[in-house]
């Protein structure tokens, strides 16, 4: 059963909240700030817009049963996937009268992980998962939402750049949506429950959310980018596939003219990736990794010994792949598996995405007292 909370202007339980999506779990481990069975709605004025990756945030002042005004964080999505619904830097000012419905921060926080936002003229707002009101904040029309699970490319169009790799049997070149058959990176691999190894369970417990890199503005790197929901640019140059991830403007070589990963090569967060074509197959290998985490909710990677291994699967219309990634780790008695697609699109925007900021990471640990623990040398 759903808990609601009393004393704030108006605050009511919002059903089935914890069955949306929400891409900002994407990044980082939503259950680590925010209860999802702890919701409520209120009102009040806008003291602070933060519009900047690696999410919105808001600070509003809230009259709360006693009449006193609180001031209660609000977090929204990233810039990256509020932009396209209409959600703009200007659409909330501060002085503005917000209602908001989220859910709350744990253990007393004064926090909202907002799921709806209605503006003083009543408008609800687009630009959170779940709301197909039409409206933008301005009061424009925006068209609905496709589905992610469909693919709704034209077959007589040509969505690829040129295909110069003799040897691939289709042209992969050109953007893909990766939100297609997407879900949350938190969670998400199998086998369940995951098979830690004792030092791989020992290292998750000592994770916090302030360890997670993406707060701090950290390219994901694998096998975390490969789950993301963010758009993906592929360009064929023959000896390699270049592949131009939305999420941190990453890039990243995957080579298909038979080189081996170098033995004494230095990390780095894509690490070293090799790749041939099995059928209608891409197959790719990738070691040399960064240690960092496997998803969202702190799952530690060991980097030096951690190896993926993707395989994309195209269909016969070559408008769209299944995706698997299987990861050899050694904190893990088993491979770990994630599974994800790629579908081809009119309009996809490929454009380089918002800079990150780190600011309300750093903002948050000198408010908690955590900022000299976690400084890095």
């Amino acid at each position: 059963m759903k808990k609601s909370v009393l004393g704030l202007a108006t605050v009511l339980a919002i059903a089935a909240l914890a069955l949306q999506p929400t891409i900002v779990s994407a990044h980082h481990s939503f259950a680590a700030e925010f209860d999802a069975n702890l919701s409520g709605k209120f009102t009040g004025v806008v003291t602070v817009v933060q519009f900047s990756n690696p999410h919105v945030r808001y600070r509003i002042d809230v009259k709360n049963a006693d009449g006193k005004t609180e001031s209660w964080e609000i977090q929204a999505g990233s810039v990256t996937s509020l932009r396209p619904q209409g959600w703009l830097a200007d659409t909330i000012k501060v002085g503005d009268s917000i209602t908001v419905e989220g859910q709350l921060g744990r253990d007393g926080a004064k926090k909202v992980y907002v799921r709806q936002v209605t503006l003083a003229n009543g408008k609800p707002l687009l630009g959170i998962e779940g709301n197909n009101s039409g409206i933008a904040g301005n009061g424009a029309p925006v068209a609905p939402r496709p589905d992610p699970n469909a693919v709704n490319a034209d077959p007589k169009v040509n969505y690829g750049y040129g295909q110069h790799n003799a040897a691939a049997p289709l042209d992969i070149s050109g953007p893909w949506l990766q939100r297609y058959k997407f879900h949350v990176t938190v969670d998400d691999l199998e086998p369940k429950p995951t098979p830690y190894t004792a030092e791989g369970k020992k290292r998750r417990e000592a994770n916090t959310k302030y360890d997670d890199p993406a707060l701090r503005c950290i390219s994901l790197g694998l096998p975390r980018i490969f789950g993301n929901p963010y758009n993906l640019e592929v360009y064929d140059e023959g000896s390699h596939y270049l592949f131009l991830y939305v999420e941190h403007n990453s890039k990243r070589k995957i080579w298909m003219d038979g080189r081996k990963a170098p033995a004494d090569g230095a990390p780095t967060s894509n690490g070293f990736s090799v790749g041939h074509w099995e059928g209608n197959s891409l197959v790719v290998e990738t070691s040399n990794l960064l240690p960092g985490w496997l998803d969202g909710s702190g799952m530690p990677m060991s980097g030096k010994g951690t190896r993926t291994v993707e395989r994309y699967t195209f269909a016969a219309d070559h408008l769209s792949a299944d995706r698997t990634m299987t990861i050899y780790d050694p904190l893990y008695t088993q491979p770990l598996v994630r599974t994800r697609g790629l579908a081809r699109g009119a309009n996809i925007d490929v454009n380089e995405q918002d800079s990150c900021d780190p600011n309300s990471y750093y903002g948050d640990l000198l408010e908690s007292g955590l900022l000299e623990k976690h400084l890095k040398p």
